[in-house]
């Protein structure tokens, strides 16, 4: 579907897209374009862009979803509850996503080789924080923790002077959509253990031990 409105939005006549997705009936084909990009045929001029891409990386291909300013979504193919995300995604910014590249994409794909290489630590990729007030000073918190160093959630509560809301700080680095750049994986339990990690807790070592050896 991503494909077929890229045809229309560059001037393809409705039906010659329809047939190419290989439906025949004109009904069938609007109701599932509907359903999928959220706005008919005729009027997806209107409707607001997100590109998707998949990213390959030492850890496995990763997710990366982006406009033409700022990167929303950056996720391991196999991370837990990622279909949800997407959608969630879709349905918060009102836009339909299809296959394709931007700017913030490319930016990212070749930050991430640095990051692999023990060469880059920090990110300028845009990025565009979806969430509440709560959830976006958590995931900042985040974002200040140097490179290569571990903190526990009680303390990233005490970060954002929340120190009885741990808990609260853990749901809140769950709902992290941009992996890696937004680093969760570097919260540990107070204990030493790893604690959760989205994309399995393998990786999240794996990440760990890559910044402590660069730094």
């Amino acid at each position: 579907m991503g494909t077929v409105m890229k045809q229309i939005r560059q001037g393809e006549k409705i039906i010659n897209a329809q047939r190419d997705a290989g439906y025949e009936s004109g009904s069938g084909f609007r109701d599932a374009f509907v359903k999928i990009l959220s706005a008919t045929p005729a009027h997806c001029h209107q409707q607001q862009i997100l590109k998707a891409s998949w990213l390959d990386t030492p850890l496995g291909p990763m997710l990366a979803i982006s406009d033409e300013a700022a990167l929303y979504l950056l996720e391991f193919v196999d991370s837990r509850g990622l279909e949800r995300e997407v959608e969630r995604l879709r349905i918060k910014t009102q836009s339909a996503i299809i296959l394709g590249e931007s700017a913030p994409i490319k930016s990212i794909e070749k930050e991430l080789e640095g990051y692999f290489c023990g060469q880059l630590k920090t990110f300028t990729t845009p990025v565009h924080l979806l969430g509440s007030p709560f959830q976006i000073a958590t995931w900042q918190a985040l974002q200040a923790i140097p490179y290569g160093m571990t903190k526990s959630y009680k303390q990233q509560a005490e970060d954002i002077s929340k120190p009885q809301a741990f808990r609260a700080v853990a749901n809140a680095n769950g709902a992290n959509q941009l992996a890696i750049i937004i680093p969760c994986h570097r919260i540990i339990n107070t204990n030493g253990e790893l604690g959760g990690y989205g994309g399995g807790l393998n990786r999240k070592q794996w990440l760990i031990d890559l910044e402590k050896r660069a730094r």
